[in-house]
């Protein structure tokens, strides 16, 4: 496949991979061992990666080709801190919106996350959590918030999985989940978007502990 299908069969392929943490931060980015992995051209692969460089997710390195960008933690609590202003919108905008039905199911999700941390199980939660912030978003129906959520997460996620395998964090994560389902359900927004702020900046402080750890 080339062309501009090719570019973003690449890219989609690679924002997956770097979103479900396959690639290591600082990892190579061989364009002819992609090419093949993707059934697409060098040069879709090589327009993916320009792409993706300009969505900070991957960094070209002189004479040496691309590498997985690497987040440091100063730069992931910079990230974080816009991600506090979009998800707190997202929130508030899903406890205007949201059906009987989608309450219902952000509920559901909520006693799914809590069975996952009853059974110690902090990678199904991680999975769920991610699923629950990603409903409300499609609850929210706010695209410029939803895109740029999307690339501020993509560059966290290494970030993200270390935090949901640190002792305590999901326990502390759990609470923080449902005082914001239950601001949806009460159709609350400002009660949506403070909880959404404070489990945000819960995610802050856990950053910085990492750095000083």
């Amino acid at each position: 496949m080339e062309g501009a299908a090719g570019v973003r069969v690449a890219a989609d392929a690679l924002r997956d991979s770097l979103a479900r943490g396959d690639l290591a931060p600082g990892q190579r980015l061989v364009e002819g061992d992609l090419a093949e992995m993707y059934g697409v051209t060098r040069a879709s692969v090589r327009a993916a990666l320009i792409d993706l460089t300009g969505e900070g997710l991957v960094e070209r390195i002189p004479n040496r080709g691309a590498r997985v960008r690497v987040v440091a933690v100063e730069e992931a609590v910079a990230i974080t801190e816009c991600r506090m202003v979009l998800e707190g919108l997202c929130a508030a905008r899903a406890a205007r919106a949201a059906t009987d039905d989608e309450i219902a199911s952000l509920t559901a999700l909520g006693d799914q996350l809590g069975a996952a941390v009853a059974d110690g199980e902090p990678l199904k939660y991680s999975d769920l959590n991610r699923e629950l912030h990603r409903r409300i978003r499609d609850i929210a129906a706010q695209p410029v918030a939803n895109q740029v959520l999307d690339r501020l997460n993509a560059q966290l996620v290494r970030h993200q999985f270390r935090l949901a395998l640190r002792p305590g964090r999901p326990q502390v994560s759990l609470r923080e989940h449902l005082a914001i389902i239950a601001g949806i359900a009460s159709r609350d927004p400002e009660a949506a978007e403070a909880a959404a702020r404070a489990h945000v900046a819960s995610v802050i402080e856990a950053l910085r502990q990492t750095d000083t750890a």
